[in-house]
């Protein structure tokens, strides 16, 4: 059988090696597969006659391939740790890290300076929208002022959140000079 195993494997050998590139898309890798699966039919044959040898070997090179990209696969996540596996997955951590919630502090801090530092009457048209969700004719009607002055008010809220978030997130200049010469 030995004679004839190889007969049908050099019959096979292309499309044993194109079922392999399909799968592993790795000349070297598929190589050393078709060597596995001849390998493996050869000792299959010891133990006792294969029906159709073609499908046999057909099936093992398919299978060993499937087994490689599953050791490879496992290899990557285990190497990858569990923080990028979770991000590969686009699973989102329900946690902040340290930094996120230091910034996200920081960032409310000088929010919430910059609501102080606005008129009252500003403050309060913003609170009521954005906090109490009224629209602007109901603030109207609670304040006793026009839509007008409530949109201008808003207006001018929003543009000193803006301004003040935009002056806090630029960063410092990196070549200021301090009295020195030039």
């Amino acid at each position: 059988m030995s004679a004839s195993l190889i007969a049908i494997y050099l019959d096979h050998r292309r499309s044993l090696f194109g079922c392999a590139m399909k799968i592993v898309r790795d000349l070297q890798v598929a190589e050393d597969l078709l060597q596995e699966s001849y390998l493996r039919a050869c000792k299959a044959v010891e133990r006792g006659p294969i029906d159709n040898v073609g499908a046999f070997l057909h099936r093992t090179v398919h299978n060993l391939a499937l087994d490689h990209l599953r050791r490879c696969r496992t290899q990557e996540r285990f190497e990858a740790g569990p923080t990028d596996t979770v991000e590969a997955l686009g699973i989102a951590s329900e946690t902040p890290s340290a930094e996120e919630r230091l910034l996200h502090r920081e960032r409310l801090s000088c929010f919430m300076d910059a609501l102080d530092r606005l008129p009252a009457r500003a403050r309060q048209v913003w609170l009521l929208n954005r906090v109490e969700g009224l629209s602007y004719p109901q603030i109207a009607t609670h304040l006793g002022v026009s839509q007008g002055t409530v949109f201008n008010d808003m207006k001018l809220a929003m543009g000193h959140f803006v301004d003040t978030m935009a002056r806090r997130d630029r960063p410092e200049p990196t070549g200021s000079r301090s009295g020195g010469t030039p």
